[in-house]
């Protein structure tokens, strides 16, 4: 069985999730060839899992100072680019085609009729969950952007719709938490001004990763640019998850029981409504706003209402793959 997947490299989480079902796939005896796009490639990193990978310029959206910028997302737009490699991507070698919310994957099958399945978090939205600032535009972007002949959307909890618990990308390990140790990944802000929010909390150990950052140590402050290894090491080891609200990162911080703090990425409807379905599962908090003051209150609150444990998502949708992706099949999986 041949497959061609395609993933959404605007942000770390649908990478993430390529890595976890990689893995299981390929112990399928499933061969795969990956698509990303929304990301130059050379802004990709530890990708070796991936092998010889195409990188498309695909649709992205454009962010500054933590809320989305409409007007430089249109900008940067190249839509007859993006037709282009619709048109061009040849999905007849291939048996079926994943999509991962990526669009030249997703509209190549579907021009030349090729069986395709969708999955992530954004088809979630195509169901009656929590959600808040949704507007025809989100809406018709989670129905069109990367429609595929079956979806599958993953969500904290199932809010009694068909879909599925989250794919997360961890391995065992020990756990060895330190109740001072703090992860902190605000991509989407202005690293500086995060760095100035937590200087003066010196009582705890703040573990900072983030785009633009150089490797250093800055008091009780270690700084960070991207990488997975170092990065899921220190995730084990926090006792506490400072991030903005995509939907990747607090999937695998729920799954180790960490306390979580969100702020959302404003202007973003599926991370605000993130937010809000993480504090209305009791899994988690949220602020609109960030600075010294709210960081230091929620830490020393030591509030933790997480009380969840997810199966091996990934591991069931590679077997159910491997044996024909049969959509009556997939409702029997009780993965909840």
């Amino acid at each position: 069985m041949r497959v061609l997947y395609g993933v959404q490299a605007t942000g770390n989480g649908h990478i993430s999730r390529a890595r976890a079902m990689g893995k299981y796939l390929h112990a399928e005896g499933i061969a795969v060839d990956f698509l990303f796009s929304g990301r130059p490639a050379d802004q990709l990193f530890d990708m070796q899992q991936f092998g010889d990978y195409q990188v498309k310029t695909g649709l992205t959206f454009v962010t500054e100072q933590g809320q989305i910028s409409y007007p430089k997302t249109a900008l940067r737009a190249k839509p007859l680019e993006l037709w282009r490699d619709i048109r061009q991507l040849d999905c007849s070698a291939y048996d079926l085609v994943l999509t991962d919310f990526e669009p030249i994957t997703a509209w190549a099958a579907r021009m030349q009729k090729k069986r395709s399945v969708a999955f992530g978090h954004q088809y979630a939205f195509l169901h009656q969950i929590p959600q808040t600032h949704a507007t025809p535009l989100s809406r018709n972007i989670f129905k069109f952007f990367a429609p595929g002949q079956q979806q599958i959307g993953l969500h904290w909890h199932h809010f009694n719709q068909p879909i599925l618990p989250p794919i997360v990308d961890l391995e065992p390990a020990e756990n060895t938490a330190d109740t001072n140790k703090v992860l902190v990944y605000l991509p989407f802000e202005n690293q500086n001004k995060v760095l100035q929010w937590l200087q003066p909390l010196t009582q705890y150990q703040f573990y900072l990763y983030g785009p633009g950052l150089s490797k250093s140590q800055l008091g009780h402050i270690q700084c960070s640019g991207p990488c997975v290894d170092e990065f899921k090491r220190d995730l084990h080891q926090s006792n506490a998850v400072i991030s903005n609200a995509g939907f990747e990162l607090v999937s695998e911080a729920l799954q180790l029981q960490k306390r979580i703090l969100v702020k959302a990425l404003q202007g973003q409807m599926e991370q605000q409504s993130n937010a809000l379905a993480l504090t209305q599962l009791q899994l988690g908090q949220s602020t609109d706003t960030l600075n010294t003051d709210v960081i230091k209150i929620w830490l020393e609150s030591q509030s933790h209402n997480n009380k969840v444990q997810y199966v091996n998502v990934a591991q069931a949708l590679a077997k159910w793959i491997r044996a024909g992706a049969c959509p009556t099949e997939l409702q029997q999986l009780n993965l909840w």
